[in-house]
């Protein structure tokens, strides 16, 4: 009865010394996090482009989170541009097998100093399939690195591989993105707003009238979002988020990213778009996902 009673009087001492420093109980807590997603878009619009020719995706990932600030993930979507480019031409696109998805992983190192947050990665692009003679696989390594305040994040990616998205001679083609996330009040909605500059480098042989890749293929992009978390009108839908958005590019070459119908110039050459309709034209999201 005294040994009995004795730890009963050890654990009630160490109950209220845990009440009274809730980090104590913290410390006992996993410094390993393990989150899914999945999502059905209207469409899937990457920097401004469309990939799926303005139909559906069903998109999906794993993220894997350490404490330390370092993560892991990889997420995949379908697309369908890797089939549908060079139109009208022989051979009819640039994948002649696969080619209808992509498929990303990821890692990286990301902390938070004060109201600053960092994230320092590296992004593998990969789209299985196989290519037609002449043309380059899709698959890009990017490095990147973004600073955070608030609600605001500027990220900057570079690429590190010279077939940027299956055009040739690009290392040291870049992607700057600022964007903004605001939450309205406690209505469970949140705006969205960026601004996007993809810029590239070097000259693919097989450009459209000799043109560089930047004159091709370098655009402005932006995009207005707004998304409500329905966990607001019951715990049923908790995590999951309904959402709409508006994106559109500037100055963005017809004949890299048009339609087969679109007039665009190159290198002072006349020359029209290579997909079914204009990838890069202003469109239109909804879309609805959750987290587990």
């Amino acid at each position: 009865m005294k040994n009995s009673r004795s730890i009963a009087t050890v654990l009630a001492g160490i109950g209220l010394f845990a009440a009274a420093n809730p980090g104590f109980a913290d410390e006992a807590a996993s410094p390993h996090s393990l989150t899914a997603n999945v999502g059905l878009y209207s469409q899937y619009v990457f920097r401004g482009l469309t990939q799926t020719n303005g139909d559906p995706a069903v998109q999906g990932g794993f993220d894997y989170a350490h404490s330390s600030g370092v993560y892991l993930g990889t997420w995949a979507s379908n697309i369908s541009w890797l089939r549908e480019n060079l139109t009208g031409s022989s051979p009819s696109s640039t994948y002649k097998s696969g080619g209808s998805m992509e498929w990303d992983f990821y890692g990286g190192y990301k902390g938070t100093v004060g109201d600053f947050g960092y994230d320092v990665g590296l992004l593998q692009y990969y789209y299985p399939g196989d290519v037609y003679a002449g043309f380059n696989k899709a698959n890009t390594l990017e490095g990147y690195i973004a600073g955070s305040w608030k609600w605001f994040t500027l990220k900057y990616s570079q690429s590190l591989n010279k077939k940027t998205f299956g055009v040739a001679d690009s290392r040291g083609t870049s992607y700057l993105d600022l964007s903004a996330s605001v939450p309205l009040g406690d209505t469970g909605l949140t705006l969205g707003a960026h601004y996007g500059i993809q810029k590239y480098k070097g000259r693919d042989p097989i450009n459209t009238n000799g043109a560089s890749n930047d004159e091709l293929y370098s655009y402005n992009d932006y995009k207005i979002s707004l998304a409500y978390d329905m966990g607001k009108m019951s715990k049923t839908f908790e995590n999951m988020t309904l959402g709409v958005a508006y994106t559109d590019t500037s100055s963005a070459n017809a004949c890299g990213y048009g339609a087969s119908t679109d007039s665009g110039s190159a290198n002072g050459t006349g020359c029209s778009g290579v997909f079914p309709k204009n990838i890069a034209k202003g469109t239109g999201t909804i879309w609805i996902s959750k987290t587990f």
